[in-house]
């Protein structure tokens, strides 16, 4: 394939009833991404008839993925066909560098929300989700497409219609890459990666893909390598040859990609191994639970969706210099420090992984050691990024987590932050209403209140 992902290769056939080129002939030029794909009409007595040839061009504001030369006589057909395609190579390379910068190197993807019947998504939020999900992973949408199906479809989860237009566009445009915001089957995987050569992958595999760049201690590799390996385990029959051909590419990278292709056993033995290391680090958490614990200083743990700003407030809480980044999953492992803010306080505080709305269960598995954190605080602030339309329904999806991990009870304070992007007035409905507080830790505003706050509800106070 060539630089603009031509194959080299011109397709001429005859068509026997004398009709021009057809739908499925232009969905082969494109599926199979053929330089030009003609065909020979009205040839009678070996004496030439008309050809009608097609071939594919950059996006447009047509929408089409193709334009024609012809039908015309083929006596008539005169193209220098090397002066052609290195013109339209060089159309779809300068297409590509007005859309994005050519020379970034990060995958490129077209990313597909579907809303199926009766689904509670709201589509601008989900986008707006999974666009801050690819930015993490370090991947560049290029478009986004939404289908709205009658009914999920079990081979491609989209029509097969639908399916071929994404494809077209992905090439139109130079995706590398397609993201569903929908789990997909093993059977869905393959069923598409049999008609593209583009690398697939789905909301699940994209988290993974996450946590896999973010892990830097050693329990965070162990878990990330036990979420993928968990994942992988029930459908490496049907997905073998799927992920044989996206090894070390998005979705796949991380602690545990060189075990993408061993057999069962072997994952088990390693899953088996992985689940041992895990109870040793949980045995030396347990042993530094107890001497906290035995010092009785009572213990604050932040919990919230991920990028409500809970390293952000850690920092100014405790005077420290936890890594804050703009994005989903900046934080991994538990950070546990003394508050120091305005002064040094007996209060211990802690930072949790971020939550996310149907996260899924492997990871969820895997990081409940880090999160048997929150079951020694004496307090969980719930930290709600409120400058974001969906915010009850993220603090409906933190809720629910709570609740699986059986802390449905624990002493709870909600804290809205981020309310200097916001309107004040309509911030005062909301905490009478949440019985929360109210503060922005990028401007420091309400700082001091959540402090009283805290040792209100601990019934402790201040220690210099």
């Amino acid at each position: 394939m060539g630089r603009a992902r031509f194959r080299g290769l011109r397709f001429i056939h005859t068509h026997l009833n004398n009709e021009f080129l057809t739908k499925e002939d232009l969905t082969d030029l494109s599926l199979l991404q053929l330089d030009m794909v003609g065909c020979l009409t009205e040839i009678e007595g070996g004496e030439s008839g008309l050809i009608h040839i097609g071939y594919l061009i950059p996006e447009t504001k047509r929408q089409k993925a193709w334009a024609f030369i012809g039908p015309l006589d083929l006596k008539e057909l005169n193209i220098d066909f090397i002066e052609f395609i290195t013109e339209l190579e060089n159309e779809f390379v300068r297409e590509r560098g007005r859309l994005y910068d050519i020379k970034d190197e990060k995958e490129k993807a077209v990313l597909v929300s579907v809303m199926p019947p009766n689904s509670k998504k709201i589509p601008d939020e989900s986008i707006l989700e999974m666009k801050e999900l690819c930015y993490s992973a370090g991947i560049t949408v290029l478009d986004t497409v939404i289908q709205r199906p009658k009914e999920l479809h079990p081979t491609f989860l989209i029509g097969k219609g639908k399916m071929e237009e994404v494809i077209m566009k992905c090439q139109q445009l130079g995706a590398d890459l397609i993201v569903f915001d929908e789990g997909l089957t093993p059977g869905q995987i393959n069923n598409i990666l049999s008609i593209t050569e583009l690398n697939v992958i789905d909301r699940n595999q994209l988290i993974l893909d996450i946590f896999a760049q973010r892990a830097k201690t050693n329990e965070a590799k162990i878990q990330v390598e036990l979420a993928q390996l968990r994942y992988i385990l029930p459908r490496l029959a049907s997905i073998n040859r799927a992920f044989s051909r996206i090894t070390g590419r998005i979705g796949t990278r991380g602690p545990g990609e060189t075990k993408l292709e061993v057999d069962k056993r072997r994952i088990r033995e390693r899953i088996s191994l992985l689940e041992r290391r895990l109870e040793d680090i949980e045995e030396v958490r347990d042993r530094k639970r107890e001497k906290r614990k035995a010092t009785n200083i009572p213990v604050v743990s932040i919990v919230g969706y991920t990028n409500s700003g809970k390293s952000t407030l850690l920092n100014l809480l405790t005077k420290s210099n936890v890594e804050v980044q703009d994005m989903a999953f900046s934080t991994l492992n538990p950070t546990t420090r003394l508050i120091k803010y305005p002064a040094r306080k007996k209060i211990i505080l802690t930072d949790t992984v971020g939550f996310i709305k149907n996260l899924p269960d492997v990871l969820l598995k895997a990081f409940i050691a880090t999160l048997e954190e929150l079951r020694d605080a004496h307090l969980l602030i719930h930290l709600v990024d409120i400058s974001t339309a969906d915010f009850e329904d993220k603090i409906k999806a933190v809720d629910e987590i709570l609740d699986f991990l059986d802390l449905q009870n624990k002493e709870r304070l909600i804290v809205f932050n981020k309310i200097d992007k916001i309107d004040r007035s309509f911030i005062k409905n909301l905490e009478q209403r949440y019985n929360a507080i109210s503060i922005s830790c990028l401007k420091k505003i309400g700082i001091e209140r959540l402090i009283d706050s805290i040792e209100g509800r601990l019934n402790i106070h201040s220690v210099d």
